[in-house]
């Protein structure tokens, strides 16, 4: 079975500029995804999908490829990641090239190891599913959530008021790291999540959305404790 691993890689960003480019502790953020998709060895094809020169170059430097930049319609702030994907494969399939499987990752996920792809890729083979989403559980109870109006706070959902947290449900959400499937459930569905995904469950201390600066300097002590313990290993 063939298999791609595709970084979505754009050129805006509006919240931290270059964002996809930023040095995360001294290297391109961007490299340590394709680094980890490139030792995971269980790639035909490492590509990024990119609307940006100095992207491209970056990406090509580090290793992966570039053989085409996204169209207009896949490079503005409304396009999907659905669309991105489905443009990518194909692409390629008009060059002759046809994947079983495929990885989205993305560019600001430096917490992506390569055996948590290769885990993926051989859970994706070995199971009846359609696709492996990574995702971390929440890390207090939304069950127990609070709603303000003009600061006055009520519960969302009071018929969890006096549960005990560890009575409730544990919640997941998906961690902005990488979602491995299989290519025709996705052309066929043109959806990601269906019933028959997989949760990969990350560790918090491996997880971190970047959309501020403050996130960054999160992420870098992250990344650093993370990177201490597999170093001890």
């Amino acid at each position: 079975m063939k298999s791609i691993a595709i970084i979505t890689a754009r050129g805006g960003s509006k919240r931290i500029p270059r964002k996809n480019i930023k040095e995360f502790l001294g290297t391109p953020i961007l490299a340590y995804s394709i680094k980890a998709a490139l030792e995971a060895g269980c790639f035909d094809e490492v590509m990024v999908s990119t609307d940006d020169q100095e992207i491209a170059d970056i990406a090509i430097n580090y290793g992966a490829k570039v053989p085409f930049f996204r169209s207009e319609s896949t490079s503005g702030d409304f396009a999907t990641t659905a669309d991105v994907l489905r443009e990518v494969l194909t692409e390629y399939k008009n060059r002759g090239l046809d994947f079983d499987m495929a990885c989205v990752m993305y560019p600001t996920a430096p917490f992506i190891t390569a055996e948590k792809l290769s885990k993926a890729i051989d859970i994706l083979k070995r199971e009846d599913i359609d696709s492996v989403l990574s995702m971390v559980k929440y890390s207090f109870p939304p069950q127990r959530a609070f709603v303000a109006d003009d600061n006055f706070i009520r519960f969302a959902q009071p018929e969890f008021a006096r549960t005990r947290s560890q009575d409730l449900q544990p919640y997941y959400h998906d961690c902005g790291q990488f979602c491995c499937f299989k290519t025709d459930m996705f052309l066929e569905k043109n959806t990601l999540v269906t019933d028959r995904t997989y949760g990969l469950v990350m560790p918090e201390t491996e997880v971190q959305d970047i959309d501020t600066f403050e996130d960054w300097e999160i992420a870098e002590i992250k990344y650093s404790i993370m990177k201490k313990k597999m170093e001890a290993k």
